[in-house]
Parts: C-alpha cells; sequence; structure tokens
C-alpha cells in the first residue's frame, strides 16, 4: 500500500500509487500457491518483490507481488492504483475516459498498465519495464475488508484499501 507502480513502455510511462490490495499467505486455500509450485505459479515461489502475471476468466491479466522467501508461495494482488502519471493513455488502453475507471479492480488496473504475461517474474524491486517505486504522496487511512470474488477462507481480513480513495473497487460496503 502506498508505493507506486510504474509502467515505462515505447508509448511512454504510466504511474498510479497502490491503493488497494489483497493478500494471499502461506497456507491459504484461496491463494494461487496453495497446490504447491507449477509452471503457471512459479513466479508467486521467488523471493519477495517478483511480478506474478496471470490470466484469468478467460479476459482479464492480474498481477501478484511475491512476498515470502525463495520456494515459499505467497503474495499480494494489485487491485487498485490512484493514476497520476500516463493518464491520456491509460484512457486509450482501456478505451474510457472515465479517470475512476481507468485502474479500479485488477484486471482494469492490468490493462490501464499493459501488464501482460510478458511481465511475469520480473524483480519489481529494481527500475525495468514494470517496478515498484517509492510513494509520491503520504498514503491515507488504511482499512481491511473481506476479499473480493473468492470462494475459499471468505471471511478473512486481508484486503486493504486506502478508505474513501475513489478509485477503490468493490461495491460501497466495502469501500467505507
Amino acid at each position: 500500500m502506498g508505493k507506486t507502480l510504474v509502467r515505462d513502455t515505447p508509448e511512454g510511462r504510466t504511474a498510479g500509487t497502490i491503493v488497494e490490495t489483497e493478500a494471499y499467505v502461506v497456507g491459504d486455500a484461496s491463494g494461487h500457491a496453495y497446490g504447491g509450485e507449477t509452471a503457471r505459479n512459479r513466479s508467486l515461489f521467488l523471493r519477495r518483490g517478483h511480478a506474478y502475471v496471470y490470466f484469468i476468466y478467460g479476459m482479464h491479466f492480474c498481477v501478484n507481488v511475491s512476498g515470502e522467501r525463495a520456494g515459499v508461495g505467497a503474495g499480494a494482488l494489485l487491485r487498485a492504483l490512484d493514476p497520476f502519471e500516463g493518464i491520456a493513455l491509460m484512457q486509450a488502453r482501456r478505451r474510457t475516459s472515465r479517470p475512476f475507471d481507468l485502474t479500479r479492480g485488477p484486471g482494469r488496473l492490468a490493462e490501464a498498465m499493459a501488464i501482460d504475461r510478458d511481465l511475469d517474474g520480473l524483480d519489481l524491486c529494481v527500475r525495468g519495464p514494470l517496478w515498484l517505486a517509492d510513494a509520491v504522496r503520504p498514503t491515507g487511512d488504511v482499512a481491511t475488508s473481506v476479499r473480493i470474488g473468492i470462494s475459499k477462507e471468505t471471511q478473512r481480513l486481508l484486503r486493504f484499501y486506502e478508505r474513501g480513495n475513489r478509485h477503490v473497487s468493490g461495491s460501497p460496503a466495502l469501500r467505507a
């Protein structure tokens, strides 16, 4: 929460403040690491700070940041950004001019930032095509809730979001 996600492409730079995440901890039955390491989720088992990019529902990419030591699968799904750089480029990629629909939700975030499987496994702690930079502003009040769109371990309070930020996803009850 609060870090800056930066995407550099030949078309230009896009960036935003991370305002919503969901944690998938060791042993979490709803996490992609639960069944062990596979070719698909291998990046989730890299040391903390690597991108795990996957395709979901046959239509969206999502990006997680690995969160444990090498060999242990866990991470945080990036659910929403408060965009501040490259907004016109994000609007073109998302085919919308509505500012609050650019990066609200993990699929929209990935589309706006041009994130796909080619970025899977990148070390996000060093400058590259996709990387995490320092915060550009203080993080507001951080709240927790249940995670969104899962069917196992549904009551765990492992979703973190900046309270009151209009870029946060979910129903109004999950943004309060």
